[in-house]
């Protein structure tokens, strides 16, 4: 092998690994979903529809987590409480406990304010049955809470499909997802 030739695999190699850098971390996927006529339970203890938490105009994120996840949900929610000031005045969070047992409303207040959650941010909680139905809905369901995947839900409007963010995402990932849906 000649000098030429070694410097021209490294020059692909380097291309390479910065193509596969610039490749996303998450696989995006468009889902319609209906939303399940389930009544939840908020951080400040009141019942709530999720429809009315998700049907208002404008857009939402929406991730499932739980209080107690070691891995996957603070990352989740680091994403989120790092776009939450870049998403538009207009766009609502939304985090859903897939731990209703546990996942008190006063254990979402105290994970919100871990996360400096904005007012615009919701965490939701409720019935084993009903948060299932949700989950479900979602296509987000595990028997095993400890195997759920990393999503991310996002929807323009409502009526519009929800981009469905499967795997790790940054909060520049979110807020570039946001925009692309919004047409900016």
């Amino acid at each position: 092998m000649t000098w030429r030739s070694i410097r021209s695999i490294s020059a692909l190699a380097l291309l390479g690994a910065a193509a596969l850098q610039a490749q996303p971390r998450y696989v995006r996927s468009e889902v319609r979903i209906s939303t399940p006529a389930v009544t939840l339970i908020d951080s400040r203890g009141e019942r709530v529809s999720l429809a009315a938490v998700l049907d208002p105009p404008g857009p939402v994120v929406l991730q499932f987590i739980f209080t107690t996840c070691p891995s996957v949900c603070p990352l989740l929610s680091s994403s989120l409480a790092g776009a939450q000031g870049e998403l538009g005045e207009g766009a609502r969070l939304v985090s859903i406990s897939i731990d209703p047992e546990y996942d008190t409303p006063a254990r979402l207040r105290e994970y919100a304010r871990r996360f400096k959650a904005g007012p615009r941010w919701r965490f939701l909680t409720g019935g084993r049955e009903d948060v299932e139905a949700v989950q479900k809905a979602f296509g987000a369901w595990r028997v095993n809470k400890m195997s759920h995947q990393p999503l991310t839900f996002l929807r323009a409007a409502p009526g519009e499909p929800w981009v469905r963010l499967g795997g790790p995402v940054s909060a520049a990932d979110l807020v570039a997802e946001t925009r692309r849906l919004a047409g900016r």
